[in-house]
């Protein structure tokens, strides 16, 4: 294989020179990828090198030698994605680190699950129980300014309150210690 006529061919886009490059090159150079990189990812990065060969052909100049150039793209992104992987572990790493205590803490789940349930059945509520639960409890306003801002009388506030409560009381029953404890 003369590599100026090859590189001349690729150039021109003869879709066969590719092909020849591939079949000549590729088993060759996943041999070489995979003294750094597992099989896998030693084809996956030879993929990448013979598109990017293909893609930038264009740009080839036809006195480089096509096997060294191959070669070295091959090494530099392996390295690249040894790199790539050390830092991907170190991250995840730091992350484990930082938040091992608070999943390890069976109260963390048990404090999300809670804060779930309590949030469905607060949007369950009927609208204006919720709208004046959500104004005294979340916006700690007082009943004399949520009625003067819904323009209703104090006792309606009371009353939607006391009523939303009494619906909370009996969804979550089975939870209420626990919210009890938590909030």
């Amino acid at each position: 294989m003369n590599n100026k006529e090859t590189i001349d061919n690729l150039i021109s886009g003869d879709p066969r020179a590719f092909d020849a490059v591939y079949r000549l090159f590729f088993k060759g150079l996943c041999s070489f990828a995979s003294q750094y990189v597992d099989k896998e990812e030693a084809e996956e990065i030879v993929q990448e090198t013979m598109l990017w060969i293909w893609e930038n052909r264009k740009n080839l100049m036809p006195d480089m030698s096509l096997k060294s150039l191959l070669f070295m793209i091959v090494k530099n992104k392996s390295l690249n994605r040894i790199n790539h992987n050390h830092m991907k572990s170190a991250v995840l790493l730091k992350i484990k680190e930082k938040f091992e205590a608070q999943f390890d803490d069976p109260d963390f789940y048990l404090y999300q699950e809670l804060t779930s349930l309590l949030c469905n059945a607060i949007e369950r509520l009927p609208e204006t129980y919720r709208i004046a639960f959500e104004m005294n409890r979340l916006e700690n306003k007082t009943h004399k300014e949520i009625a003067q801002q819904l323009n209703v009388s104090i006792q309606t506030v009371n009353y939607r309150i006391s009523q939303a409560l009494k619906i909370l009381r009996v969804e979550l029953k089975d939870y209420l210690p626990f919210l009890l404890f938590v909030f």
